[in-house]
């Protein structure tokens, strides 16, 4: 068993070194001088190892409650590495789905469609997004963005007279929400929430997606 005083006082050698403490937990020491909790472990017949953090922001008492919370899973059959691979899965996942703000969709969006317009009405398009949208929740990730944030923007458009403004506003919307809503139903229910929402915008023609 270890003691916080061997802890803090083990030495670095020219090769790691391994200092145990029980219950598969011990203290390795790197010819650098770090010092990193690992836990040796036997997971569906394979042995395994997990870290549990760095001494001294990890003590002794702290690595053994780790080693203590891991081997309880363990003894219910989960692989404590598990959570962490999902928890990394899901994190990297939520980094995604906030890079993908409005603005970043949009933008994409504008550049398949730059390969089928002219450069005038690419430029157009572009411009009223810019001035409009943009401002208004160009920075709120897609998965989050709803119609009623939307449509306060364009009925403010129309309320000035500028019903073809708003319409075609409403529209590049769609063709937006359009592009990404495979990746998620929620950016189908926003699409389509944004076009009943806005029944009082001319609706008598079909949505344009240019």
């Amino acid at each position: 068993m270890l003691t916080d005083t061997a802890v803090r006082n083990a030495k670095p050698g020219s090769k790691a070194v391994k200092l145990f403490d029980g219950g598969g937990l011990y203290l390795e020491v790197a010819p650098a001088g770090g010092k990193w909790w690992r836990l040796k472990y036997r997971h569906g017949g394979k042995e395994k190892r997990i870290s549990l953090g760095v001494y001294p922001d990890v003590s002794l008492k702290d690595a053994r409650e780790r080693r203590d919370e891991a081997r309880k899973l363990i003894a219910n059959g989960i692989d404590p590495s598990k959570p962490r691979q999902d928890g990394k899965a899901e994190a990297k996942a939520q980094a995604t789905e906030d890079a993908n703000t409005f603005e970043v969709v949009a933008r994409d969006w504008h550049a398949k469609q730059v390969k089928v317009w002219s450069e005038g009405h690419a430029a157009k398009v572009l411009g009223r997004i810019e001035q409009h949208l943009f401002p208004a929740f160009g920075k709120i990730p897609i998965s989050t963005l709803r119609a009623p944030a939307i449509l306060p923007t364009l009925r403010e458009i129309e309320a000035k007279g500028n019903h073809e403004t708003a319409k075609r506003l409403r529209q590049y919307c769609e063709a937006v929400f359009y592009l990404r809503h495979l990746h998620g139903h929620c950016r189908e229910k926003c699409r389509r929430g944004l076009a009943r929402g806005a029944c009082s915008l001319p609706s008598h023609e079909p949505a344009s997606h240019h």
